[in-house]
């Protein structure tokens, strides 16, 4: 048996045991999310019937970008979100008692360009002369559509700007939309570009054959953190063994997305999109360079720490965030430190 099937194993039997002490009183949980593939772990677990063999009742809200999650925490929604660290940092600036507990995905954000942006940059190996170049002949400069500010692909597309080209924001039109606009602006020639993420940067290279990837993460914020489980403190508090299960499950999706991608695929297939996009985009997407998942929240503290300090810098965090704070890894630790004693 492999390694990474014994620690699968391992994994759901942490999880089922924990299901058998209180699968008869059921825990519901309110949890919010974005239909895109750096939270796929919430799809494989749900999609898997993992949830409700261990006796989470998750009830699921989707939204259409983190900072409108952050909106709903404020509101006093949710009990638990699979969101952007991005989010969760402003969401703790502005007074909200959250903890991230746990990775989803880093270095998942890219830029996809089209048409004459595309060409530019095919015939240039340097970024900022190419938008040079693109803006020069078109007489404005690019349009390249994110989140909105505040979020992990806009903070990623301004640290890559202006840190790593060195060139201004307004050197490019930055333009902010939910995810599901961002492909449809893209594929109806709207936009030049986007500051993006999987699905999107298959989908769009899949359906446009000018349309290519022109950064990704590595390049534009390395180590860069994506998305996050976090949680309300009252949450952990009320609920200390079913958040424990939840991060089990957690961990074993996380398993299975790394290894086994294509039987991940039918999952996540279910919550992303809109079941629109044909299973085979979702395990291109999956298997993409973009599609980078670890659970381990120690692996995105020095990348949360640059990221924090650049949105603090840009004026997305009204004021400075304590990351020690911010963070809490016992419960993954503990996860962690079962499993290998199984």
């Amino acid at each position: 048996m492999s390694r990474h099937i014994r620690r699968l194993a391992l994994l759901a039997a942490l999880s089922l045991g924990m299901a058998g002490q209180s699968h008869a009183d059921d825990t519901t949980l309110e949890v919010g999310y974005m239909p895109i593939l750096p939270v796929a772990q919430l799809f494989v677990m749900e999609g898997e019937g993992w949830t409700d063999d261990a006796g989470l009742d998750l009830e699921l809200t989707r939204f259409s970008s983190g900072p409108a999650m952050v909106q709903a925490l404020a509101s006093g929604e949710l009990d638990v979100m699979y969101f952007g660290i991005g989010p969760a940092m402003v969401a703790r600036a502005n007074g909200v008692p959250i903890k991230v507990l746990a990775s989803s995905i880093r270095e998942q954000i890219g830029v996809v360009a089209r048409g004459p942006l595309a060409e530019r940059f095919a015939d240039s190996d340097d970024a900022a002369r190419a938008i040079a170049d693109f803006t020069e002949a078109e007489g404005r400069p690019p349009k390249i559509a994110t989140f909105p500010q505040g979020s992990v692909p806009d903070t990623v597309l301004r640290y890559w700007l202006t840190e790593q080209l060195g060139i201004d924001t307004d050197d490019v039109n930055i333009v902010a939309m939910g995810a599901d606009r961002v492909q449809q602006a893209l594929l109806a020639g709207a936009v030049d570009a986007a500051s993006i993420l999987e699905p999107i940067l298959t989908t769009v290279q899949q359906r446009d054959d000018g349309a290519r990837v022109v950064a990704r993460a590595d390049e534009m914020l390395p180590g860069q953190p994506g998305a996050v489980l976090a949680a309300r403190e009252e949450t952990l508090a009320e609920h200390p063994e079913a958040m424990k299960q939840l991060m089990a499950l957690h961990l074993r999706a996380t398993e299975m997305l790394t290894e086994d991608p294509e039987g991940a695929a039918p999952s996540v297939r279910e919550f992303v999109g809109k079941r629109l996009i044909p299973l085979e985009t979702v395990e291109a997407a999956l298997a993409s360079p973009s599609s980078n998942y670890v659970a381990d929240p120690h692996a995105i503290r020095e990348g949360t720490r640059r990221m924090h300090d650049f949105q603090l810098e840009q004026g997305s965090l009204r004021q400075a965030v304590d990351l020690d704070a911010l963070f809490d890894t016992s419960l993954y630790d503990a996860v962690v430190a079962e499993n290998d004693d199984s």
